[in-house]
C-alpha cells in the first residue's frame, strides 16, 4: 500500500527539470496529531530529501538535519525506530523551474546556514526548519498546516 502512494509521486519526477516539494505526514506516535514536513529536490533527475529529525544527524555540524534518511516521498515511521511502517505522505507544494532551482540551491545550503542546531518537540523541530526555508521564499505564498507545532518558534 505504501509503495503505491511513493510510485505515485515518482511519476511527478522529471528528469529534464529542478522540481522542489514540500511534502508532509503526521509525526511519530504518540505525536501523530502533529505534522512532519520534509522537502524532496529534483535536480535534473537527481533526487534528494532534506527535513529536521529528532534524532541527531550523525555528523555534528548538522544538528538534527538530515540527507536522505528516508526514501523521497514516503512518510516517517509511524513508530519511532521502526523502519517497517511509515506513514503516507501528502503533497503540500510542487515548483519547477527557475524558482525551484534557487529553492534546492537554498536548500542544499541548509546544512552550513541553517541556525537552529538543537531539537525541540516545544520549540525548534521540523516545522520550524520547514517553515524557516518557506521564509525566504515568500512567492510561494505557502502556510504550513495549523498543526506544524515549533513553525513559528525561534
Amino acid at each position: 500500500m505504501w509503495e503505491n502512494c511513493e510510485n505515485n509521486y515518482q511519476k511527478l519526477i522529471n528528469p529534464e527539470k529542478y522540481q522542489a516539494f514540500i511534502l508532509h505526514c503526521p509525526a511519530n506516535i504518540p505525536l501523530s496529531f502533529a505534522s512532519h514536513p520534509w522537502f524532496v529536490c529534483n535536480e535534473k533527475g537527481e533526487i534528494s530529501r532534506w527535513e529536521v529529525l529528532f534524532k541527531a544527524n550523525k555528523d555534528k555540524e548538522w544538528g538534527h538535519l538530515h540527507l536522505n534518511s528516508f526514501s523521497p516521498f514516503s512518510g516517517i515511521e509511524i513508530l519511532p525506530f521502526s523502519a517497517k511502517f511509515h506513514w503516507r505522505s501528502n503533497l503540500l507544494k510542487q515548483i519547477e523551474g527557475t524558482l525551484a532551482k534557487r529553492i534546492i540551491e537554498f536548500i542544499k545550503m541548509s546544512k552550513d546556514n541553517y541556525p537552529h542546531k538543537r531539537y525541540s518537540l516545544i520549540g525548534t523541530n521540523s516545522n520550524t526548519y520547514a517553515q524557516w526555508v518557506l521564509d525566504h521564499f515568500v512567492e510561494l505564498d505557502l502556510k504550513l498546516p495549523w498543526n506544524s507545532f515549533g513553525k513559528n518558534a525561534e
